[in-house]
């Protein structure tokens, strides 16, 4: 099991690989705002759990295991960033998704995922819980007053 943070280095490996770019670790340390130690520290644990060939000074290379991962928590966060945006949630999206994503199951995201795809493909309803959404805000001011 990946801790939340080798999630966020492997997740920023895999994003780097599938844009064909040669995998830095300081590249990895400005996306993630940390240092480059605990880069490579990530790297290594990485490395020993089969998901990527790391070696000091060689080019990184992201194994199957990898790569299989690495996109599960690309679309993972995708989903959450969409789940955000579609519920009208006032807030920096990107956080909230990165904030949500390491603690809920996959199960959860699952039923996410299907909620995001109704809403689409029924954007009448989608266009209700928007009015709902502003009536209910109008209404819980009032009440405030």
């Amino acid at each position: 099991m990946l801790s939340p943070s080798l999630e966020d280095y492997l997740e920023e490996l895999y994003r780097a690989s599938i844009k064909n770019k040669e995998i830095r670790i300081k590249d990895i340390a400005y996306c993630l705002h940390v240092s480059m130690p605990s880069v490579v520290k990530g790297l290594k644990k990485l490395h020993a759990q089969g998901y990527i060939d790391y070696r000091p000074y060689q080019k990184i290379i992201i194994l199957n295991k990898g790569k299989k991962r690495g996109r599960f928590l690309v679309e993972r966060n995708k989903i959450l960033r969409d789940f955000v945006e579609i519920i009208g949630s006032e807030c920096d999206i990107e956080e909230e998704a990165e904030a949500m994503e390491h603690y809920l199951t996959k199960s959860t995201i699952e039923a996410i995922e299907k909620l995001i795809r109704f809403f689409k493909k029924n954007d009448h309803i989608l266009k209700d819980f928007n009015k709902f959404t502003i009536i209910s805000s109008l209404y819980d001011e009032e009440k405030e007053k």
